[in-house]
């Protein structure tokens, strides 16, 4: 696919944005929903009524739910190089 424009509407308002792939199109214009998802969310269960502070606490939740996964990553990674570290060791006795 060759770089085409598209238009991801967040909080009603049109961003003009270029894709290089179908695969990046789809992931924009889910986030896009995400976005407008989780403001209305805000906007149904707390007191906020500013656009710019409801796009700021989706902004914060997103950002949350970003670390939190790559904490978790990482953590994976680590203990994937302590099995690793574990299993060379154990073949290592093994075969002495």
């Amino acid at each position: 696919m060759k770089e085409q424009k598209i238009t991801v509407n967040i909080s009603d308002r049109p961003y003009r944005l270029t894709v290089r792939s179908e695969n990046e199109e789809h992931l924009l214009r889910r986030a896009g929903t995400l976005i407008d998802e989780k403001k209305k969310e805000y906007a149904n269960n707390f007191a906020y009524k500013d656009q710019q502070d409801l796009l700021a606490m989706v902004a914060l939740q997103l950002a949350v739910d970003y670390i939190g996964y790559n904490d978790k990553v990482n953590h994976y990674d680590i203990l994937k190089k302590r099995l690793i570290d574990v299993d060379k060791s154990l073949t290592n006795i093994l075969e002495d």
